[in-house]
């Protein structure tokens, strides 16, 4: 089956094609599981008879797993990748599982670092595999079709975990999860060559990143946090707005799946002709249009729920496009780069889980439509900085 693999150029490098479909499914699997938890925040907060804030409180410190980001970078540059991604794998199921069993919000919190922690391990391998294997100028097409998997993992994956969810409860939903994480990454653990996964030789994992580099890194906290913050307050805003169920939620986080998979796709097929970095701004000048109209139509679900719809859109078209110009920050040692954007990125939403959640019961969803605006402003600057410092010196 091709499913993903049939959408990147035929001459590509034949480890690629053969492997894509395997790694973009792992991939939709780990992001279904990781994205699961903030747009149902309202109903686990019950499950623990807790506020939304509380939770927003246990997520954020899940999301501080991102802070060893540089350090697992580091490690895989010099790792077998296919190792890597199994131990990252690995840990994503143990958190699954531990959060389906969890007797309180203590150890729900922890499950929620393990998870956050051990996708960095298996996101960041799986980049730099395709960092070994394909070259910059035609990156962008193949990252794309990967970056699928993340609008994937909600239409599909959040999707199927929260029906089960609106059916039985939220601890069935994670547990749907940890099953098809098991699958598939039994799947690609069994088929990945690991003869064709070995670090390569080189000095990548003592590599620094080059001043300009931390322009990058900071847009990635912005775009990464300003998603979550509306990422996690929308559920209860429906909910308290709107009288949405839990069914009226999985309705539209399939929409939103359905919109980052375009922008995903769209990325694939612009990135590399437009510009990496142009396209981010395309990006981010659409989330916050989308954050203006949010505030300005807070009370109306008609314009409301369209606007979270289209913010996603502008994020995810963003953020496929930054992750390739983030891995070619120290071109020699990939994970050096994208580990500090990544966990730059996990610490913004760790950031926003905390802020969003106390901002949305203080104010309301007028605060984070706020918040979420000026990052996305932000975010467009930083990566017009660093476009204007490496002006004419990529090859």
């Amino acid at each position: 089956m091709s499913m993903f693999s049939r959408f990147v150029a035929p001459d590509n490098s034949p480890v690629v094609l053969r492997n894509l479909d395997k790694l973009a499914w792992g991939r939709l699997v780990s992001n279904a599981c990781y994205r699961f938890a903030p747009p149902f925040v309202a109903v686990i907060a019950r499950g623990f008879d807790v506020s939304v804030g509380q939770m927003g409180i246990a997520l954020m410190v899940g999301e501080f797993a991102g802070l060893l980001s540089p350090w697992i970078g580091r490690r895989v540059d010099g790792a077998n990748r296919v190792t890597a991604m199994a131990f990252g794998m690995s840990g994503l199921f143990v958190g699954v599982v531990a959060a389906a069993a969890a007797p309180n919000v203590a150890l729900f919190t922890v499950a929620m670092f393990i998870i956050s922690a051990t996708k960095v391990v298996f996101d960041t391998a799986l980049i730099v595999w395709i960092n070994d294997h394909v070259p910059y100028a035609r990156r962008g097409q193949v990252v794309g079709i990967i970056e699928t998997s993340w609008a994937l993992g909600l239409f599909v994956g959040v999707a199927a975990m929260g029906l089960v969810t609106a059916l039985l409860n939220w601890r069935a939903g994670f547990a749907l999860g940890g099953a098809a994480m098991a699958v598939t990454g039994l799947l690609i653990v069994r088929s990945l060559p690991r003869h064709e996964a070995h670090a390569p030789a080189t000095d990548g994992p003592r590599a620094h990143l080059p001043r300009n580099g931390w322009l990058v890194v900071a847009a990635f906290f912005m775009l990464l946090g300003a998603a979550q913050t509306v990422g996690i307050v929308f559920g209860p805003w429906f909910e308290d707005s709107f009288g949405f169920t839990s069914g009226a939620i999985v309705a539209v986080v399939v929409a939103m799946g359905v919109v980052e998979l375009v922008g995903s796709i769209g990325s694939s097929r612009v990135a590399d002709a437009w510009g990496k970095e142009a396209s981010v701004r395309r990006g981010t000048v659409l989330m916050l249009a989308a954050c203006a109209l949010m505030f300005v139509g807070q009370g109306s679900a008609w314009v409301a729920v369209p606007m979270v719809v289209i913010f996603f859109l502008g994020f995810e078209f963003g953020i496929v496009c930054l992750l390739p110009v983030a891995a070619n920050i120290v071109p020699a040692a990939s994970g050096v780069g994208l580990g500090t954007a990544v966990g730059a990125g996990t610490f913004g939403r760790a950031v926003m889980s905390s802020v969003a959640t106390n901002l949305y019961d203080a104010v309301g969803p007028v605060g984070p439509a706020v918040v979420a605006g000026a990052m996305s402003i932000a975010a467009g600057a930083l990566v017009t900085a660093y476009e204007r410092s490496v002006s004419g010196t990529r090859s």
